[in-house]
């Protein structure tokens, strides 16, 4: 592949597959946390914490990364602490990059993983509870592993959506080549020049490999994990 793309287009594909793998790393137990109170808990504000969850599917993505800027600029309400008492910067890095990338695809990372949940029997934890385990204890001896399938689902199509973020990452983050610039900003970058059409083009089929590849490994993986728990 480094033959067949210039330093400039592979650049932008490993950026984001950096981007990418971080931004489903970091959320990833937040959104196992947050399908779970969704879908074993009741409280007040559980139907403004799913709306939270689900707004940046509703939501323009430029909206989202306009609200990123608000919050996580340097003169943001969290931005600012974290510049002034952190030392870290989110905006216009590839860390910004990730923090959108992730945003944008925790809602899908959610909902694959609370339909999992919703899918195990409440009477399979209770019974679990009745032997004296704890509620820590059941989730992770009988809970996980049968939502393994979901998790892993919801983890590789949140991978497959950050690979895919552009509207909320070049509102947040701009479009720095070797900095911010992903494989979506590349293609847009490439498309706005006369004869950039043929990078343009090969980096769509990069994208279009990387998201078939994201499919079929999680259809293989989610498979075999059920398969496994159904042979225990």
């Amino acid at each position: 592949m480094q033959d067949w793309l210039s330093p400039e287009e592979w650049q932008a594909v490993a950026l984001s597959l950096r981007v990418s793998a971080w931004a489903v790393a970091a959320s990833l137990p937040l959104g196992i946390l947050v399908a779970y109170a969704l879908a074993r808990w009741r409280f007040p504000g559980r139907g403004l914490l799913n709306g939270l969850v689900h707004l940046p599917l509703i939501l323009p993505p430029v909206v989202t990364g306009y609200l990123l800027l608000l919050t996580f600029g340097r003169r943001g309400a969290v931005g600012q602490i974290l510049d002034q008492w952190f030392g870290i910067v989110l905006a216009f890095r590839w860390t910004g990059a990730a923090l959108a990338a992730a945003v944008m695809a925790f809602p899908l990372m959610v909902r694959a993983i609370r339909l999992a949940i919703e899918a195990v029997d409440p009477r399979l934890e209770q019974a679990a509870g009745t032997l004296g385990a704890s509620r820590p204890w059941v989730f992770a001896t009988v809970t996980l592993p049968l939502i393994l399938p979901g998790i892993v689902a919801g983890t590789i199509l949140a991978f497959a959506k950050a690979m895919g973020e552009f509207g909320a990452t070049i509102t947040f983050v701009s479009n720095i080549p070797g900095q911010t610039q992903t494989l979506p900003s590349a293609i847009y970058s490439f498309l706005q020049v006369p004869g950039g059409e043929a990078q343009a083009a090969r980096l769509v089929l990069v994208a279009i490999a990387i998201a078939m590849a994201a499919l079929l490994l999680s259809e293989w993986v989610a498979r075999a994990i059920a398969r496994r728990i159904a042979g225990a």
